[in-house]
């Protein structure tokens, strides 16, 4: 997984790119917001110049690993991921960071994730010396039914938005029990950046507005969510200062009220209001009875490394199952990833099929375990994964079963500190907003994971009070002869487990650091149309060919590619570690390096 990067500079992928900048100037705002000066330059011109080069390594990297031996954070945002640096150098551990950097997201990227919201972790315990993990997703509410849905008017699919789209969000208590097993730091502590954001503001970047543009619609049929996140109506201008003084207000709650306030308390109180308003199911017991729960992760091996992933009611069993396919199947069909390279079209042609066979099986087994039967173990062996190679034809693209695509708005935070500790942490309120619903006096939008229920009578996946959905997401890891090596995750709905298996491979088989592993060009292949969409540069190298093989295939940008982060540690043999004085803060016995997604506004800090 550290091979020099060399074996990964041969790849056509890393053309020059045009860049274009878009947006517009700023406008008068609200209370909320505050228009940029206009002196300030704005992006309303497209911006034409052609990409400089690299002075070493890969052309295509965007920028340089960043190396850290006492603590690094690697998520989308920067000022998110300051506040968790900031936690980590006033003692805090990775756990007290990763709670930090979270809260600040759901500051500064409110249209994807937050307190309204669910959570999943994987994380290395580094005084348990093992893996551990930890499911925040909230269930179905009470009186979520087949037959309440129908008498809403929903009878053969639940609505994307509004209030028959909320599940009870898992968030706080992931955050609560998560810092209880390996934090060391309070709710007061820690929530303490986001709240001073939210009160002071920040600077809307050209690629939150984005969001925030397919955010309005979403946001307009609901008042609170009007006042609370629309300027005049539209979305806040780039380069404007937005504020939430309501979610400020809602930090400093948990701060003095910690967990129970959000679920028992005054917060709980104003959810149920909203909810039975609207015509929700949602009740007291619902939000009071809302408890993470610590599970066993996935693994599997792919040449020798050991990979984690999530298990249901996530889609974590989809990556191991496609890393088993690549494994069992590549030498089989006379194929070698590491030999082709990422300009052949060959090896996208069996990534894709791959992938199709993982999804179909995704689509047909996943749900709770707690009231289904998730077959795993079969699904995740390599037997099962021989069994299928006779479904791959290197020759022609194959069609599979047509099936839903869950779609995706989420933010991936990767955390490593002095003691070893390593967290992969991911949470997401689903679409854009959410549900579309915010929670008035408080200032978040509450998730609309139910939407990924079905109601068709034989689904896995069938809405029942209590159950947890089909859940996107999902945080990474990997592991090297027993040891941590890295915590990554991939943003992005669907494309989150085909997005972990590209960037394994990239990182495993073509000796991709983690930066150059996230500006490698992707695919998504979206099951439902059976469309492959790949990012122009690996259009233009191999479109034409997969298009011969029967492929769907089309033109897309990095909005479609989901943002990835990752932190890889790399131990220094014990010859070569400088002596440590009792003055010194502690260290690890080596570095990291870390990479975060240019596709987003990612950054990895630390020291």
């Amino acid at each position: 997984m550290n091979r020099p990067i060399a074996l990964y500079k041969s790849s056509r992928l890393g053309a020059l790119l045009l860049g274009a900048m878009l947006g517009s100037a700023a406008t008068a705002a609200e209370p909320q917001a505050v228009a940029a000066s206009a002196a300030t330059p704005t992006a309303a011109a497209p911006f034409s110049a052609l990409r400089g080069d690299r002075a070493s390594g890969w052309l295509g990297q965007t920028r340089s690993e960043v190396l850290a031996r006492h603590g690094v954070v690697a998520t989308s945002q920067p000022l998110a991921a300051q506040a968790g640096l900031q936690i980590l150098r006033e003692g805090g551990n990775a756990f007290d960071a990763a709670v930090a950097t979270a809260a600040a997201l759901n500051v500064v990227e409110p249209g994807s994730a937050g307190i309204g919201g669910d959570v999943f972790v994987i994380a290395w315990l580094a005084k348990e010396k093992r893996l551990v993990a930890l499911n925040g997703s909230g269930r179905a509410p009470s009186g979520a039914t087949p037959a309440h849905l129908a008498a809403r008017g929903y009878k053969d699919h639940i609505p994307l938005h509004g209030i028959d789209s909320v599940t009870a969000p898992g968030a706080v208590d992931a955050w609560d029990a998560l810092l209880k097993r390996a934090g060391t730091l309070s709710f007061k502590q820690v929530l303490e950046p986001a709240a001073r954001i939210a009160e002071q503001g920040f600077a809307v970047t050209e690629r939150i507005q984005n969001d925030w543009i397919y955010g309005a619609e979403v946001l307009a049929a609901d008042p609170d969510s009007v006042k609370t996140y629309l300027v005049n109506g539209r979305p806040p201008q780039p380069y404007s200062v937005f504020r939430n003084p309501d979610l400020a207000h809602a930090f400093r709650v948990l701060q003095s009220g910690g967990r129970d306030a959000f679920y028992n308390g005054e917060i709980a109180a104003s959810i149920l209001t909203k909810s039975r308003a609207l015509g929700g199911t949602m009740s007291a017991a619902d939000l009071a009875g809302t408890r993470a729960t610590w599970e066993t992760p996935l693994t599997t091996s792919y040449h020798g490394y050991d990979v984690y992933e999530f298990p249901p009611n996530t889609q974590g069993f989809a990556v191991l199952e496609m890393l088993n396919i690549l494994e069992v199947c590549a030498p089989r069909l006379g194929v070698n990833l590491a030999a082709l390279g990422p300009a052949a079209p060959t090896y996208w042609h069996l990534m894709i099929e791959a992938k199709k066979i993982a999804y179909a099986d995704l689509y047909a087994y996943n749900g709770d375990p707690g009231f289904v039967r998730v077959p795993v173990e079969r699904l995740t062996s390599k037997s099962y994964a021989g069994e299928q190679c006779q479904r791959i034809d290197m020759h022609k693209a194959a069609t599979p079963d047509s099936r839903g695509d869950p779609v995706g708005g989420t933010v991936y935070v990767a955390v490593a500190d002095r003691w070893g500790n390593m967290v992969s942490y991911i949470y997401s309120v689903y679409d854009t907003f959410g549900s579309g619903i915010t929670v008035p006096g408080y200032g978040f939008a509450l998730n609309n994971r139910g939407a990924l229920f079905s109601l068709h009578p034989d689904s896995p996946n069938l809405i029942a009070p209590g159950k947890r959905p089909f859940h996107t997401l999902l945080p990474g890891f990997v592991m090297k002869d027993g040891q941590p090596l890295t915590a990554f995750g991939l943003m992005g709905g669907s494309q989150q487990a085909q997005g972990h298996a590209q960037v394994l491979v990239d990182m495993i088989d073509l000796g991709a650091n983690p930066q150059a592993a996230s500006d490698a060009a992707r695919f998504s292949h979206a099951q439902a149309t059976n469309t492959v969409s790949l990012e122009s540069a690996l259009y233009n190298q191999v479109g034409d060919a997969l298009k011969a093989l029967g492929h769907h295939v089309i033109a897309a940008n990095g909005d479609d590619m989901g943002g990835y982060q990752a932190i890889t540690y790399v131990a220094t043999p014990a010859a070569n570690r400088p002596a440590q004085t009792g003055a010194d803060p502690q260290s690890v016995p080596g570095v990291y390096r870390a990479g975060s997604d240019h596709r987003k506004d990612g950054a990895a800090v630390g020291w």
